[in-house]
């Protein structure tokens, strides 16, 4: 799998490490139980401090997306995160609004962001 990350950006970069693993777990391009870089690893491949990637893999294991083990490393959860349920659904409405919002404070319509949509789900192979 291939990660991109963006230095300039104002994201931060265990957030768009995150970002990075969780697309490629929605487009298959990582597998359930398939093995990731240890923390030291990943960081001296990217050139990131370990910390940084330490936070990425810690928050992903708390949202259902990896496991991490002594013995046999970081995987992808072989389960997969768990289905989404009504908090997440209100958690994913309260993200959503605003973003929403913004769009059509910038003149984007329902059809253009649908759209949107349409071509990121595409994207991910959904």
């Amino acid at each position: 799998m291939y990660i991109s990350l963006d230095f300039e950006s104002e994201v931060p970069i265990y957030e768009q490490l995150k970002n990075e693993i969780i697309i490629g777990i929605a487009k298959k391009e990582l597998t359930p139980g398939e093995r990731l870089p240890s923390v030291r690893a990943l960081a001296s491949d990217i050139g990131i401090n370990l910390h940084t990637v330490n936070k990425a893999y810690q928050q992903l294991k708390q949202d259902g997306f990896l496991l991490i083990h002594r013995q046999r490393g970081v995987v992808v959860h072989p389960d997969g995160p768990e289905k989404a349920d009504e908090i997440y659904k209100k958690q994913l409405h309260e993200t959503l609004k605003p973003l929403i919002a913004e769009a059509l404070c910038k003149e984007i319509d329902q059809k253009e962001l649908f759209a949107m949509m349409t071509t990121i789900f595409d994207e991910l192979g959904r």
